[in-house]
């Protein structure tokens, strides 16, 4: 059969790999290979291999992180599987770092360099050439990928899901030199990231705009969890700064506000090592305080020699911004980093569509709950991407077991109105002339940083959806358009999400509603309503039909 996968990061490789063995493969992406969040991740994989840890263990922390929302079997899976899929990629040559320190050999068992990192009760964070894992990663399941029989597509643009009776047939896309095509399938699996840039600052790179889940939205895919945002707390505060791994506060570093109080014991027991909500939400209580200024991560308690050989590449690219670590604090604040909804999918990556499977950031299996425990997403990646590529050719199953026994909590959700016009007349005619290209990913950014970010509230959510709903995103034009498109449905539905969940929990906070409600359902599930599966679109444009092939 023939396999088309969407995205080059660690999801994307690895199911591509793992496919290969059995199935004709195609992997598509919008980028060079190269460019994916994996490549940017800096702090390592989550894996219980020490003797002194468990996969139960790993298990209890990533419940407590995902602020007891995760769903139990997907995190069964992803820490039970995972010491066997870190073994796969030492076994490709990922060259994780090493320890020089006998007392490892005996705790750990073998002489892997482990960090730790907040929320984990044991250092178990494995890492590669000391704060660029991903890099190293990436690296090596290209090479190794390379050596597989599959057809790569780089520059590759996803713009919608080719659907026949119900079922994903294959994709359309614009080509590397922005010509639509189609290409058939058998199967689809999307591994296109998350949607960093529905905020005005992430440390997600340029291409996540979060095109596979929108896509699989317009298809008729089943979406979950989508209010559940991650915002990591460190984020270098300079023009065009990047992530600040998470790992340096794990190795000592700590927080201070503008008078040099070291403010997060005074938040939580566990201070800079709480769960990643808290501590982001700590951070934004210190900066309201001192007028918006961002705080200093202040590693200046760490031994310099180690500190630069630890995190060569942070070293560097604080001193590229101005600032010697080994010596000062760095400004720091936080910025949208992951989205821990997607396509709603079960432990095998399979969706509410047949022929369509999703992994990675992209999917949903709620194995990260309402707050991702750091360093589980290189796993994840791993992990599921393998039980997908093994369940291409498996039937899919019943929709309401996409989530364990109890499944998901399922609404349908009616479409803008003037999106469906804007589909019927294009870019041009019509009673419309407004152009629908016009600063839409600028509004869609001010908007969900403004009043569907860190902290929430009923009013500011009413407001974000009206405004939402008012614009108009294109439906043809080259990759930046459909881009926004992109964008714009899925801060609609983050937006909703946001505003169905009257409580807080995790990354969700709710200023209106700050307690967690034990009632509230752990999943939010959405669906796009269908009209009559003959009409393209209601007369009053309330609906949305994926786009159907002649048999």
């Amino acid at each position: 059969m023939h396999v088309v996968i969407v995205g080059s990061g660690i999801a994307g490789l690895t199911a591509a790999i793992r496919a290969s063995t059995a199935h004709d493969v195609t992997l598509v992406t919008k980028g060079a290979l190269a460019d994916s969040a994996t490549a940017y991740a800096q702090g390592g994989i989550a894996v219980a291999l020490g003797a002194d840890d468990s996969t139960a263990l790993h298990q209890a922390d990533t419940h407590v992180a995902a602020a007891g929302s995760a769903d139990a079997r997907a995190v069964e899976v992803l820490c039970t599987d995972g010491p066997a899929r870190v073994r796969d990629l030492l076994a490709l040559g990922v060259p994780f770092d090493r320890s020089t320190d006998p007392a490892g050999l005996d705790r750990y068992g073998d002489d892997l360099a482990r960090g730790r990192e907040a929320a984990h009760g044991r250092w178990r964070v494995v890492h590669a050439d000391g704060d660029a894992t991903g890099t190293a990663i990436e690296r090596t399941l290209i090479d190794a990928l390379h050596r597989r029989h599959v057809t790569i597509l780089e520059r590759t643009s996803l713009t919608d899901l080719v659907v026949r009776d119900g079922g994903v047939v294959g994709i359309d896309v614009l080509d590397l030199l922005g010509e639509p095509r189609r290409i058939a399938a058998d199967a689809v699996v999307i591994a296109s990231g998350g949607a960093g840039h529905l905020y005005r600052e992430t440390t997600n790179p340029l291409v996540a705009t979060g095109d596979g889940v929108a896509a699989a939205w317009r298809a008729g895919a089943v979406l979950a969890d989508l209010e559940f945002v991650q915002f990591h707390p460190t984020r270098l505060a300079v023009p065009g700064g990047g992530l600040v791994s998470e790992a340096v506060r794990g190795e000592g570093a700590v927080l201070r506000d503008a008078t040099g109080r070291r403010f997060m014991t005074s938040v939580h027991p566990d201070a800079e090592l709480a769960p990643r909500d808290v501590v982001a939400r700590g951070i934004a209580a210190a900066m309201r305080d001192q007028g918006g200024a961002p705080v200093l991560l202040d590693t200046t308690g760490l031994d310099a020699g180690f500190l630069v050989s630890r995190f060569p590449g942070l070293t560097r690219a604080t001193r590229d911004a101005g600032f010697d670590w080994t010596r000062e604090g760095v400004p720091v604040a936080p910025a949208a980093h992951y989205s821990m909804g997607g396509i709603a999918t079960d432990a095998e990556g399979r969706t509410s569509l047949p022929g369509l499977l999703a992994v990675g950031e992209a999917a949903c299996t709620g194995v990260h709950g309402a707050n991702r425990l750091a360093s589980n997403s290189l796993l994840e990646g791993l992990v599921f991407a393998v039980r997908a590529a093994d369940a291409v050719a498996a039937p899919r199953p019943g929709l309401l077991r996409l989530r364990g026994d109890a499944g998901l909590h399922i609404t349908s959700v009616p479409r803008a109105a003037d999106a469906i016009r804007a589909s019927r007349e294009g870019l041009t005619g019509g009673a419309d002339h407004r152009d629908p290209t016009a600063d839409v990913r600028h509004a869609v950014q001010s908007v969900m940083t403004d009043r569907v970010g860190l902290l929430r509230d009923a009013d500011g959510l009413a407001s974000a959806r009206r405004e939402l709903d008012a614009l108009t995103a294109p439906t043809t034009g080259g990759v930046r358009e459909h881009e926004d498109r992109a964008l714009l449905d899925l801060a609609r539905l983050v937006a909703l999400a946001a505003e169905a969940r009257t409580e807080s929990r995790g990354a969700h906070a709710r200023t209106d509603h700050p307690d967690t409600d034990p009632a509230a359902p752990a999943s939010y599930a959405w669906v796009a309503e269908r009209p009559d599966p003959h009409d393209s679109a209601h007369a009053d444009g309330s609906t949305v039909v994926p786009q159907e092939v002649p048999a």
